[in-house]
């Protein structure tokens, strides 16, 4: 058995969630399924921790994509959670059986196709089930090339993690896809959301938020060890959790080039240029803040908050500028 729709993606919600509605028969990019969603974001979130540092976040929160393209589309998404692996695995058997294509929420660390080296305490992983073979669940997850298999001991144990954003056996399927077309107005009315959420008047949030990132950067003592585990969560969080920040960028950079096409709004085009140099500025910061942190330069606290003071000060010029040419 092969899923049809299987596709490669740069990130695991947008990728399955373009994947399960092209299934349902209306083809659509991962790139269109990100930006139509307004996931685009930046939050700065040190009251919530990972492995005692702040949650910093690059897009909105785990299944924002998903009802933000819901809305977009006036379609329906059932979401059911269970109390018990049993529970959860006898409803997913049910589904399949009746022949849906599934979406899981899930932790990586469970997921035996994943290298070791890959694997780690991440409870937010999308996929979709599209099958079962014995005891192998079929799976098409937008991180492999190809579709793959993953046994059912392990399957509930990724359902099923504890911890930041547990699943507690999350699934959740496509009930009716409302419209089969993207309007020009929904478009717009999405980039409006994004510039809307990316120049907030909430400090934590958005350009803001880049810039009180940038002052507690400042703050950091050179010396310390304690600024290079900092510094070096900012970049995994930025590198490694989904697409991170330039990652994201570059996706919505596509966004911006696909609605050009599809809005007659010809402007976004420039709009998607700007931005892809926005996401080279990121990535950038990144390697910068690399190389102190593995030690081949000094540790710079200053430089570092700098540059993300730059990005903060480019990026709320563009999504004023976005704003103004889709009013």
């Amino acid at each position: 058995m092969t899923f049809e729709h299987h596709r490669h993606a740069a990130h695991c919600e947008s990728g399955v969630v373009a994947n399960l509605i092209s299934h349902h028969g209306m083809p659509i990019s991962e790139a269109m399924a990100f930006g139509l969603s307004a996931a685009l974001a930046f939050a700065y979130l040190p009251f919530i921790k990972l492995s005692g540092l702040p949650l910093i976040a690059y897009r909105q929160p785990p299944k924002a994509i998903i009802k933000g393209l819901a809305k977009a589309l006036s379609a329906e998404f059932r979401f059911e959670t269970f109390r018990t692996p049993a529970a959860g695995q006898a409803r997913l058997d049910e589904l399949l059986s009746q022949g849906h294509v599934v979406g899981l929420q899930t932790s990586v660390y469970w997921l035996p196709y994943f290298p070791e080296d890959m694997r780690f305490h991440f409870n937010a992983h999308n996929l979709l089930v599209y099958g079962k073979e014995g005891d192998d669940y079929l799976i098409s997850d937008p991180v492999t090339e190809q579709t793959v298999r993953c046994n059912s001991e392990a399957l509930s144990r990724a359902r099923f993690a504890k911890g930041v954003l547990a699943p507690k056996g999350l699934l959740y399927t496509l009930e009716n896809l409302g419209q089969t077309i993207i309007t020009p107005q929904a478009v717009r009315k999405a980039i409006l959301k994004t510039c809307r959420t990316m120049r907030a008047p909430i400090p934590i949030i958005g350009v803001r938020g880049i810039r009180m990132l940038a002052n507690k950067v400042a703050k950091l003592d050179p010396a310390a060890h304690a600024s290079s585990l900092f510094v070096g969560h900012i970049v995994r969080m930025q590198e490694e959790i989904g697409t991170g920040g330039a990652g994201f960028r570059f996706l919505y950079a596509a966004f911006l080039q696909e609605a050009a096409e599809l809005s007659g709004m010809a402007v976004l085009a420039g709009f998607a240029e700007r931005l892809m140099v926005i996401g080279d500025g990121w990535r950038e910061f990144a390697l910068v803040t690399a190389r102190m942190v593995k030690g081949r330069d000094a540790m710079n606290p200053t430089k570092l908050a700098d540059l993300l003071r730059n990005l903060a000060e480019r990026e709320e010029v563009f999504f004023r500028d976005l704003k103004m040419a889709v009013t």
